[in-house]
């Protein structure tokens, strides 16, 4: 069988290409994890020659590559496998142009980096150019978020892609599972025996799950005023993290069982009830502000966007998994731009001790918690109690930490390093499934629809370089909690 692969890149001049695929791509090859023989072409609408995009995304590595050419020699052995081809997606002539550079070419991977707009397009195109179609080797196609704007559209899409592929050549990427951190709450959950046993509503009191940005929309104004928040990050990236967090033990780690529980905890979500989505939802927009001891805009002030925008920037949401394991366990999820800082990370709290012995200091006792950080400083930390030094008996937090960094060295892999590998590979097991993506938008649709038609009474709401709209606040007080500080 010839091993051979070619990935085709359908967008090649945008941000995509140059920070994160190209860069990636490069850094497999140089750490020398890139099977070979291998081959790129790159798809874009402008017109240069093969040279002149060798010569852009040299750049680009050297700005964004977490590994640096050590040569010269080393970089034009990569360069030389790198071709490009004129073309617009939306032509259906430029795919039997595509076919015939494909000759000899077996096993084919698509990469649709390009605008979601183009999404059904490229696939019908494909499957009418016959390109859709494995002979001797595989085809796969890579499809970014997101992936369509509510249930309906996603539905569409998932349709119109199962018409010309089936479902195990589609790779639906969310580069958060890529990340080194995220594919480790798994191994941490199920190679650890001391947690198992406290992983279930007798022990913990909620789960937290934060992922908070400093920075704002910057040139993605455009975009953003279609997304929002909720479509952003809550739909894919979050309802990712949470899964991974409730789900029970698949029988093996390998693609059709772990996503399959997955989808038993979507399943599981306890439905928004739309005349009940005050009660679990919270949106704010920021305002004018400080980060880093600098002046920011406020949303309404940048590029691309209406003077009178709704459109939220922070959302914060309160789910419940109606399962045996987890059934009235609160999950806060909140994520936020131009927050004080950026920080991702879960937090599991555990239920306070049902008797303390040590009176004097028992309204001073804090929950156990354990901590999952996903960036920056990855790695996980747990919160106990210790007695101080001294003739006294009181009591203080300490924290265990651990950071991947410092016991490991060197930094860890890109995300999208892993995930492509992994679909070069044939390996689907970090990539989202139709049906889940489907799970997902259900899941928030009632929130969608009420945010869609009931416009917020007062925005910007919270100042760029805070932790978000005092509604938020609120919204964990009611439940006799509160955020942590990060």
């Amino acid at each position: 069988m010839d091993d051979r692969f070619t990935l085709v890149i359908f967008g090649a001049t945008g941000d995509l290409t140059k920070r994160k695929l190209l860069p990636a791509l490069w850094s497999l090859y140089q750490g020398r994890t890139l099977p070979e023989p291998f081959s790129i072409l790159a798809v874009a609408r402008g017109e240069m020659t093969s040279e002149t995009f060798r010569g852009r995304m040299r750049e680009a590595v050297a700005a964004f590559a977490r590994i640096q050419p050590p040569s010269e020699a080393v970089w034009e052995r990569f360069a030389s496998c790198l071709s490009y081809c004129a073309g617009d997606p939306k032509d259906p002539a430029l795919y039997p142009r595509l076919g015939k550079a494909l000759e000899g070419h077996p096993n084919r991977l698509f990469y649709c980096a390009t605008p979601p707009s183009l999404y059904a397009t490229i696939v019908t195109n494909l499957g009418g150019s016959g390109l859709a179609r494995g002979r001797d080797g595989f085809t796969r196609i890579i499809i970014e978020k997101p992936f369509g704007r509510d249930l309906e559209s996603a539905q569409e899409l998932n349709g119109l892609i199962a018409g010309v592929f089936r479902e195990r050549q589609v790779y639906r990427i969310d580069h958060y599972l890529g990340k080194e951190t995220v594919q480790n709450i798994l191994v941490l959950r199920f190679a650890n025996g001391i947690f198992e046993p406290l992983w279930n509503r007798e022990h913990v009191d909620h789960v937290q799950i934060t992922v908070g940005e400093s920075i704002g929309v910057e040139s993605r104004g455009p975009y953003y005023e279609e997304a929002g928040a909720l479509r952003d990050m809550v739909q894919n990236h979050m309802l990712q993290l949470l899964c991974l967090i409730a789900m029970e033990p698949p029988v093996t780690f390998d693609a059709d069982p772990v996503r399959d529980e997955k989808n038993k905890v979507m399943r599981a979500l306890k439905p928004i009830e739309p005349d009940a989505v005050d009660d679990s939802a919270v949106r704010g927009q920021y305002g004018p502000g400080y980060v880093g001891g600098q002046r920011v805009a406020g949303y309404r002030d940048e590029p691309g966007v209406r003077p009178d925008s709704t459109t939220e920037t922070y959302a914060a949401l309160k789910l419940f998994v109606q399962n045996w394991r987890w059934a009235g366990v609160p999950f806060y999820l909140r994520t936020g731009k131009r927050l004080a800082k950026r920080v991702s990370e879960i937090a599991i709290q555990f239920k306070r001790t049902p008797h303390l012995i040590f009176r004097r200091d028992a309204e001073g006792v804090d929950p156990n918690v354990l901590v999952l950080r996903i960036q920056p400083d990855e790695g996980m930390s747990l919160t106990v109690e210790a007695k101080t030094p001294g003739p006294d008996l009181r009591l203080r937090p300490v924290t265990m930490d651990f950071r991947y960094g410092a016991v490991f060295g060197g930094e860890p892999p890109e995300a999208y390093e892993r995930l492509l590998l992994d679909a070069i590979n044939g390996d689907p097991t970090l990539y989202a499934r139709g049906d889940w993506v489907e799970h997902a938008w259900a899941a928030l649709e009632p929130v969608l629809r009420r945010w869609g038609s009931d416009p917020p009474p007062k925005f910007p709401n919270y100042e760029a370089g805070s932790w978000g709209p005092p509604e938020a606040d609120a919204f964990l007080e009611r439940d006799g909690r509160k955020w942590r500080r990060l």
